[in-house]
Parts: structure tokens; C-alpha cells; sequence
């Protein structure tokens, strides 16, 4: 039996692993979507991440966000990085347990994993704006949305995506999602960060609805 001592080796033609390995990434919510996005940049060897969220494990998130039992209580941004801990141990990792605010330092890939337009909004003026690369991530039920700007049409069309009255429904985003659909929705976050490493068209914006096998997208 061949043995190897690179976990990388699987990946290594379908990921950049020399950009991703020098990159930061900062992800803003660590409940549904943004602790995937957590893991799977950790599983795929991004370089630093850090985390920013100020709320706690309820047991609801059990079902929902993929916490343990025991992680109960505790703050999402410390579990989310012990798990990661037992990914890669050597990983660096930075997790703020505080609301966003303007004067946070990000990285200049971020990935917006929040539950409200108007944070979104807030963000956005903050840092999105500025970043290289900035993916959101929404979800209700299972209806999905993923937005993704990295030049001056994704932008615009971001900012666009602000403003739509569709999205301002009541509840929160995340509000009866479901485990499987937030995986999805990283997935597809993580995967116009990977197109984007290789130097490939992103996605501008794309809606899956799960229940009717439906998948809408636009660059």
C-alpha cells in the first residue's frame, strides 16, 4: 500500500494549493452557512482564517449548524475553531466572539454569513466594498441564494441585491434551514473562491431551490 504524507494530494489539480495556502479569509457568522465555510476553508488549506460572531451554541443549532451537544452554551466562534483545531492543528486562526464593527481589521476575502439585510448592508459599506473577494451566503428553507463580487459589474450587481424587497422577508435568514442546505450553500460559496484562485469567471449570482430541483444563475 502506497502511503502519503500529503492530505493534499487528492485536490492538488483542482485547487490552487500555492495561493490558497498564502491566503486570509475572514468569515462574518459562524451559524448555518459561515461555520461550513469555516470547515471546508480549513479542510481546503486556506492560509489564516478568521472568525467574527458575537452569539452562542443554542441546542437548536445542533440540528441546524452542526454544533455538538457539549458545545452548548458556548460561544460559536470558539467551538467552531476547536473543531478546526482537530482539522489542521497548525491553521491560523483568529475568532473575535463580538458584533461586526467598522473598525474590525478583515481580510481582503470575506465571506458575509450573516442573517439580515441590513447587517449585510452595514458590512458591505464597511469593508465588502474594498475586499477582493466577497461572497454572501442566504438561506430560507430550502431556498438558496449565493452572490459573489469580485469586479465592478458582481459588485454593482451586489449592491443592487441590497435593495431588493424580496429579500427583507420576516425572520432572519436562516430562519427552519436545514443542515443540508447551508452545507450546500458553503459549497457553492467556497466554490467561486476556488474559480476565482484560478483566475476562472465567477458566478455572480445563483438561487437553488432545493424542493423543486431548481437552479437560477447569472455572471
Amino acid at each position: 500500500m502506497v502511503v502519503t504524507l500529503d492530505r493534499f494530494v487528492r485536490q492538488r489539480d483542482l485547487v490552487p494549493r500555492e495561493k490558497l495556502q498564502t491566503l486570509s479569509a475572514s468569515v462574518i457568522g459562524v451559524g448555518a452557512i459561515g461555520r461550513q465555510v469555516a470547515l471546508q476553508l480549513a479542510t481546503l488549506g486556506v492560509g489564516q482564517l478568521q472568525m467574527v460572531d458575537f452569539d452562542v451554541v443554542e441546542l437548536s443549532n445542533v440540528t441546524t449548524q452542526g454544533y455538538g451537544v457539549a458545545d452548548v452554551g458556548r460561544r460559536k466562534v470558539e467551538a467552531t475553531a476547536a473543531d478546526i483545531r482537530r482539522l489542521d492543528p497548525d491553521l491560523d486562526i483568529e475568532w473575535l466572539p463580538v458584533r461586526y464593527r467598522p473598525r474590525i481589521e478583515l481580510a481582503d476575502v470575506l465571506f458575509c454569513c450573516v442573517d439580515s439585510i441590513s447587517t449585510r448592508s452595514v458590512i458591505w459599506r464597511g469593508t465588502g466594498s474594498k475586499c477582493r473577494f466577497w461572497a454572501d451566503g442566504r438561506m430560507k428553507g430550502e431556498n438558496l441564494r449565493v452572490l459573489t463580487a469580485v469586479d465592478d459589474v458582481t459588485r454593482e450587481q451586489y449592491s443592487q441585491s441590497l435593495f431588493d424587497p424580496a429579500e427583507s422577508q420576516t425572520g432572519g435568514c436562516t430562519n427552519g434551514g436545514t443542515f443540508y442546505a447551508a452545507t450546500i450553500a458553503a459549497g457553492l460559496m467556497v466554490t467561486q473562491l476556488v474559480r476565482w484562485l484560478r483566475g476562472e469567471p465567477v458566478v455572480g449570482d445563483q438561487t437553488v431551490n432545493l424542493l423543486a430541483g431548481e437552479w437560477c444563475f447569472s455572471n
